[in-house]
């Protein structure tokens, strides 16, 4: 990490010395928050995602450059609503001349930022954003550990409904000599047997639905939307993040998702719980050139009750493998969904539908890697 930590000490310093002060000097006294907010716009170089200007006929459209650091401030400001956002813009001098308005009458409706969040989510913006600074500031290191797991993402809007789809009978008894049944692929079979990237992620349902999932304690809870799922470093910057169903099973998604953070960055080890359990998971990890460290998930009440006993004695004699320690890394992602929902925004998501709840999400996810990635020099 010593040439990420270069580049970062550098911007850091520019901060510090020239940016900050210069800051002070317009606006007054920046608040932590209006510095974390500078900071992010400084590193994620939001402007450069967005389509230049140029001559159009009708009515020019109003700059998307404001609106889409806005929809920044939202995120680290941890704003629930655009109403409150807008409320902040319209009190906040100093907030609403980052964002780029000198005046309250320079801020766009809250129908025009409506029409802007659409097009940021269909055009992917923060998902582009959120690429473009893990592959700048962590494409050229080599990392120890990635750590995989999802979070529920409670949405405002309907479940899909069930469509009931008839089964064929299965033919019974052994087939006759010369006939050929043809096996049903599961979906990790198929991503296994080569599926591309795109396949892989347009294959996966996205639909708001049901989710349900038991805790460390054994209760089941269940919630309405979707789930998100992430990799994350050894220092806790997200790498990569996929919106489902709220009903998928996580190993559904870990060979796309395996797939995508290979195409950013370099690491060793492959960190996932016992849901990612399956053969096929853990030899496409090693296809990668990865160590994949999956714990095991006991599938029968005998096998559950010896790893209980055998983890009770290893414990009592204070007995760790290499692998138990480099396991416990994976809190690393733990603490991404926990921070996440509680300072980004993703507990409180007030848009509907995929594409925009996945923008929503992403905006928070820039906020949240440029805060780790500043961590790395302070």
């Amino acid at each position: 990490m010593n040439q990420t930590h270069e580049s970062l000490s550098i911007i850091w310093q520019h901060f510090q010395m020239t940016l900050f002060p210069s800051l002070r000097e317009i606006l007054g006294k920046l608040t932590e928050k209006q510095q974390q907010f500078v900071q992010v716009l400084e590193i994620a170089q939001i402007e450069s995602h967005l389509p230049s200007g140029g001559y159009f006929l009708g009515r020019p459209e109003i700059s998307r450059l404001g609106i889409a650091r806005a929809f920044v401030a939202k995120a680290v400001y941890n704003m629930p609503t655009t109403e409150m956002l807008l409320d902040r813009l319209k009190t906040d001098i100093q907030l609403r001349r980052l964002c780029g308005w000198e005046k309250k009458q320079d801020i766009p409706s809250q129908s025009t930022f409506s029409r802007a969040f659409a097009e940021f989510s269909n055009s992917r913006l923060s998902e582009r954003v959120h690429e473009a600074m893990v592959k700048k500031h962590l494409g050229e290191q080599l990392i120890g550990h990635i750590s995989r797991d999802s979070t529920a993402i409670e949405a405002r809007e309907k479940p899909e409904k069930k469509v009931k789809v008839e089964k064929k009978p299965k033919k019974r008894g052994r087939p006759k000599k010369g006939e050929e049944r043809p096996k049903v692929l599961t979906r990790l079979e198929k991503q296994s047997a080569g599926m591309s990237l795109p396949a892989m992620i347009k294959d996966l349902p996205t639909a708001c639905n049901i989710g349900t999932k038991r805790n460390s304690k054994g209760y089941k809870s269940s919630w309405t939307g979707y789930k998100l799922h992430i990799d994350a470093s050894d220092s806790g910057i997200p790498i990569s993040c996929l919106l489902t169903s709220a009903s998928l099973h996580d190993s559904q998604v870990a060979i796309p998702l395996a797939e995508i953070t290979a195409g950013r960055i370099t690491h060793c080890y492959d960190l996932m719980d016992a849901a990612y359990d399956s053969p096929l998971i853990t030899e496409h990890s090693q296809s990668l050139g990865h160590v994949p460290l999956i714990d095991e998930n006991p599938r029968t009440t005998a096998r559950k009750q010896e790893k209980e006993t055998e983890l009770k004695a290893r414990r009592k004699a204070g007995y760790k493998t290499a692998e138990m320690i480099r396991y416990n890394e994976r809190s690393t992602v733990e603490r991404v969904n926990g921070r996440i929902k509680d300072e980004f925004g993703a507990r409180m998501v007030r848009v509907k539908g995929h594409a925009k709840i996945m923008a929503h999400l992403m905006f928070g996810m820039i906020a949240l890697t440029v805060e780790r990635l500043m961590r790395l020099v302070q």
